[in-house]
């Protein structure tokens, strides 16, 4: 069976559940709580050397870094392919992937809010006006972006490794009181995702390690 490795609260992890959700991949959760520092312990890094979440098992396959396994397990599991058969739409899905994966999360990723507070002294209203001002960044551009590119969806009108992106990322943003009023695309998209049983099911707060 898949090991799954994560945290209910990681966006990262948030975007593997929901494929693995879509796939309907059974899988074996181990949870790592980084509240409370687990992912610094020994016995995770002999599995994960980076020590982060999400990390996946699958027999002699063992993957860290939430995009290499989405497209890893899209590929090893096919049914329900989450990317779309032609060139242009499959460049449009990894853009938007990217926007969120390398402009956005890492910027706010928990090592980072950690090292504003912990290193540098940077009090919690500014860690959060960090927060929201990079994903406010992005948004002002993939808003227009997907006004060209959505159906139902971020790309057309079946599901892809882009909703799988964008729903995480717009539940980060509620967290933090984003408005997102100027992003009436962004949150279309999130509303039609958020009727599907997939997107429900792997909402942070039905996972067992949620508190």
């Amino acid at each position: 069976m898949l090991q799954l490795f994560g945290y209910w609260r990681s966006s990262a992890s948030y975007r593997v559940r929901i494929l693995m959700q879509l796939k309907g991949l059974d899988y074996e959760f181990h949870p790592v709580n980084l509240r409370l520092g687990e992912q610094h312990e020994k016995g995770f890094h002999r599995i994960n050397p980076q020590g982060l979440v999400p990390f996946l098992i699958d027999g002699d396959v063992q993957l860290g870094q939430s995009v290499a396994i989405m497209e890893y397990l899209d590929e090893a599991y096919p049914a329900y392919p989450l990317m779309p058969s032609s060139a242009q739409a499959r460049a449009r899905v990894r853009q938007v992937v990217n926007m969120i994966a390398c402009d956005t999360h890492p910027l706010n990723n928990l090592r980072v809010l950690n090292y504003l507070e912990q290193a540098l002294g940077v009090d919690q209203p500014r860690r959060e006006a960090w927060y929201r001002h990079w994903i406010d960044e992005t948004f002002r551009a993939l808003e227009p972006l997907l006004m060209t590119t959505a159906g139902v969806y971020s790309v057309g009108n079946e599901v892809t490794l882009a909703d799988c992106m964008l729903v995480p990322q717009v539940y980060n943003a509620r967290r933090y009181q984003m408005s997102l009023e100027e992003y009436p695309t962004i949150q279309r998209i999130v509303a039609n995702c958020e009727q599907l049983q997939a997107f429900v099911r792997a909402a942070p707060e039905r996972q067992p390690d949620a508190s």
